[in-house]
């Protein structure tokens, strides 16, 4: 079968992700409606009469039919608008630009540690199977997809910053202006979130290699006189480079989600906290906004992880 070529790959995904899109905001605009209080109390004052009521809510286009106020939401993103705050008045994509970089600084420390202890504990684990360090590995693992992310979060917090003072506890800093510092503010929500990506790395890096050691062809290798060595970095880490990468976009999906809860402790100025406030504001624009922002970037990771996977092993694009 011919091989299709990458912008065939990306359209077709592309097209692929549109219903995701329309699903996930639809049902988000749909549970924020269920959310008790009305906006239009709060945008109105205290005190304020029926009438002034009634007059916000036509103003703001909050007295039409749940499907219509969709529609016209869905128009203007379609246009490159993602509306503004109902409360603040600022543009939400203003709002999504200066809070993604700390959401993505986070996402990246976490993803980095992750991978950095997990691919090791994975290849240890493999090496010598049902040995001492492969249970190690194993309890580590379980360890780590076992424990809650807020509160090892809270721990950390508790340990490292306020008993022993060796990183900020609170808040975040440009990177453009400091990266060190805002490497250091974004370190321990880092660790927070990439203590069950290093689990899942090592757990599911293990069973896919264990799986190619154990093959017939590994074997003949053995037999002609080759290394564990050389079959493990030559053969072994590349026949499994199809479920890593695999592995990667779902942690970076499951990490950026996790930044909602991890912001939350570390008082993180990032999508997660911007999502929250405006939840419970009932700031619909901010709600929605942030959502498209993280689907968008769900979508692209999940594109350029099937790109790899497509570039190490042509036959999955058939």
């Amino acid at each position: 079968m011919a091989r299709r070529s990458p912008a065939r790959v990306i359209g077709s995904r592309l097209l692929q992700a549109l219903p995701v899109i329309l699903l996930a905001t639809f049902m988000v605009f749909a549970l924020l409606k269920l959310v008790p209080g009305d906006i239009a109390v709060t945008l109105a004052g205290d005190n304020a009469s029926d009438t002034r009521i009634a007059e916000i809510k036509k103003i703001y286009g909050l007295d039409r039919p749940f499907l219509v106020q969709y529609g016209a939401w869905l128009g203007k993103v379609a246009q490159g608008d993602l509306s503004q705050s109902l409360l603040t008045g600022e543009k939400v994509a203003t709002s999504i630009g200066r809070a993604f970089p700390n959401t993505l600084l986070i996402v990246a420390i976490a993803l980095v540690l992750a991978l950095v202890t997990g691919i090791p504990m994975g290849v240890i684990a493999a090496i010598k199977p049902n040995g001492l360090l492969d249970k190690s590995v194993s309890m580590i693992a379980s360890l780590g997809v076992a424990i809650p992310g807020f509160w090892l979060a809270m721990i950390l917090v508790a340990e490292i910053s306020l008993k022993l003072n060796w990183l900020p506890a609170t808040g975040a800093k440009s990177f453009s202006v400091s990266p060190v510092e805002a490497i250091r503010h974004a370190l321990l929500p880092g660790i927070a979130i990439a203590a069950y990506g290093m689990a899942e790395v090592a757990r599911q890096l293990r069973g896919s290699l264990l799986e190619v050691l154990s093959s017939q062809y590994v074997r003949t290798l053995h037999a002609k006189g080759l290394s564990m060595s050389r079959i493990l970095w030559q053969h072994g880490l590349k026949n499994v480079s199809v479920n890593l990468f695999t592995i990667i976009s779902l942690l970076v999906n499951r990490m950026l989600a996790a930044t909602v809860v991890i912001e939350a402790v570390f008082a993180i100025p990032g999508l997660g906290s911007l999502i929250v406030r405006g939840a419970i504001q009932r700031d619909f624009p901010i709600v929605q906004g942030v959502v498209f922002a993280m689907v968008i970037v769900v979508i692209a990771v999940n594109l350029i992880a099937d790109l790899l996977c497509a570039a190490v092993d042509p036959r999955i694009e058939s």
